[in-house]
């Protein structure tokens, strides 16, 4: 039936059911919302145009929320891929989301088209923890987005990876975290809490100028709300909020805590700021906070995103980033290494052989270290800290894979099927760092290793997070063999939100 023919025919059955409805008949009452809700799925449906990729069925207006998994989503998409493709398309309830899988095609779309997937698409989700200021790091777009990466990426050059203090910081809170687990006396205990305070210290020390004691009770409370939001960001429920969001606005659930830990997160960066605007040296910037203050004085272009309200949010996608991502990778490291303690005993051989076990590790050390090194580029492929990556945003037509991904179009790379592409890797499901060695034992790199993404928007601290990543990691297995409680089998399958988290879990760490 013709378009014009069907909403002939709706409009009438609607006038009719209308007739009936002033009937007191609950059946009449029925007819008519459904007769409604096919008018408004119709009108609002638009079709795919020609050549646009293929997907699962979708119901009307839910779309395909439902269907997917909500513990591991990331395995439902990636399963996805193998039935229609690395080029398909998905429905969040009316919005339309192509999903990209695969190394080829994920490469295709991050580095060989960079400039037309490299903008955020619009989402209500981030647009009220943003609240409306000029979205921090992460979700901004043009000007805003290429002027703040560019500032923050020469900070952390300044405090952090071009100063060679930062190894000293590294290495010092080493110590720190070392002790707390000496203090366990040999008891199980829970790593996470002590891992999330030792990493979480170094980006303090950039952006913030000092690092907390583990006991501090501010710390602690910024680290819970950190925890719970990136978690919340990527599961169901934000999922949820984004197709849904006049109705998830009004409704109680756990989407709410996204909301609630940003602004108890702001508050406390907030304070941070004001505390850096009382004591603010312009001669002699301290940290990341100071040097925005500074710019912002001589920079009032709007434009450009140097306001105080976009400091805040810069600062918490810096702690977000710069926190999570690494604790998480030593979190899967100390279980897979756990599981393999034949991988344990080699790594700390090869540490005993070149560093011995009393002398502080240094970046220096990393050539000679090819075994650990390719043990720790292992634990994060299978860690797969950041399933699905961020959104992004088709800024043009474009052809990808074949098939037309129309201006305005949500694209998502699924990071996940490309560390797990049974095409790039000998054994993708198995713990085996022969993956990053040549028949030498010399260490190689693998093009398909993509834990910090690629392209333009790859993460901006990536190289903090392998300095941090190798010096962390060689200290501990330097000072403790690390194991579990007898008969306990710890899992590999992990909590997935924005980023994929252990189950909870207790180790054993003995002085070596």
């Amino acid at each position: 039936m013709r378009p014009e023919l069907l909403i002939t025919f709706l409009l009438c059955f609607t006038m009719w059911l209308c007739d009936l409805f002033l009937w007191p008949d609950l059946r009449g009452m029925l007819l008519f919302i459904f007769a409604v809700l096919l008018l408004v799925v119709y009108f609002l449906h638009k079709k795919d145009p020609p050549n646009f990729p293929p997907g699962p069925p979708a119901l009307p207006v839910l779309g395909n929320v439902f269907s997917i998994e909500s513990k591991q989503p990331h395995i439902y998409l990636t399963k996805l891929a193998d039935v229609y493709g690395n080029v398909f398309c998905i429905c969040l309830g009316r919005h339309k989301t192509v999903f990209v899988s695969g190394w080829k095609m994920v490469k295709e779309a991050l580095v060989t088209q960079a400039d037309s997937f490299v903008d955020r698409p619009y989402s209500p989700m981030v647009t009220r923890i943003y609240s409306g200021n000029s979205a921090g790091l992460f979700f901004s777009n043009g000007r805003v987005w290429r002027r703040q990466r560019r500032f923050a990426m020469t900070t952390l050059r300044t405090f952090g990876l071009a100063k060679s203090s930062v190894e000293q910081s590294i290495c010092d809170e080493s110590q720190h975290l070392q002790e707390a687990m000496e203090e366990e006396e040999g008891e199980p205990f829970d790593p996470v809490p002590l891992l999330n305070n030792a990493v979480a210290n170094i980006i303090c020390q950039i952006v913030f100028g000092r690092r907390f004691d583990y006991n501090d009770h501010n710390f602690q409370s910024m680290l819970k709300n950190l925890t719970e939001m990136a978690y919340l960001e990527g599961s169901i429920w934000a999922l949820l909020y984004d197709a849904f969001p006049a109705l998830m606005k009004h409704l109680p659930g756990p989407h709410n805590g996204i909301f609630s830990s940003a602004r108890s997160l702001e508050a406390s960066i907030r304070r941070e700021i004001e505390r850096h605007k009382l004591e603010l040296d312009p001669s002699n910037p301290r940290d990341y906070i100071d040097n925005f203050l500074i710019e912002e004085k001589h920079n009032r272009n709007s434009e450009e995103g140097f306001d105080e309200g976009n400091l805040a949010l810069c600062c918490l996608d810096l702690f977000l980033a710069g926190s999570e991502t690494t604790s998480k990778t030593l979190q899967w490291g100390l279980i897979y290494l756990i599981q393999n303690p034949h991988i344990q005993e080699k790594v700390q051989a090869e540490i005993d052989r070149v560093i011995g076990q009393t002398r502080q590790p240094t970046m220096a050390d990393k050539p000679n270290l090819p075994y650990t090194d390719a043990v720790i580029h292992e634990i994060q492929r299978m860690g797969n800290i950041v399933p699905l990556n961020g959104l992004r945003m088709a800024a043009k037509d474009t052809m990808l894979g074949g098939y037309l991904i129309p201006k305005g179009t949500s694209v998502m790379p699924n990071l996940t099927s490309v560390l797990f592409d049974k095409n790039e890797w000998e054994t993708p499901k198995t713990f085996n760092p022969e993956h990053f060695l040549d028949a030498e034992g010399r260490f190689v790199r693998r093009e398909a290793f993509l834990p910090f993404s690629a392209g333009r928007r790859a993460c901006l601290g990536e190289g903090l997070a392998r300095t941090e990543l190798f010096l962390f990691f060689v200290s501990l297995l330097q000072r403790f063999n690390f194991s579990t409680l007898d008969g306990v089998e710890l899992s590999t399958e992990g909590i997935t939100g924005a980023t994929r988290t252990p189950f909870p879990f207790k180790i054993y760490a003995k002085s070596r």
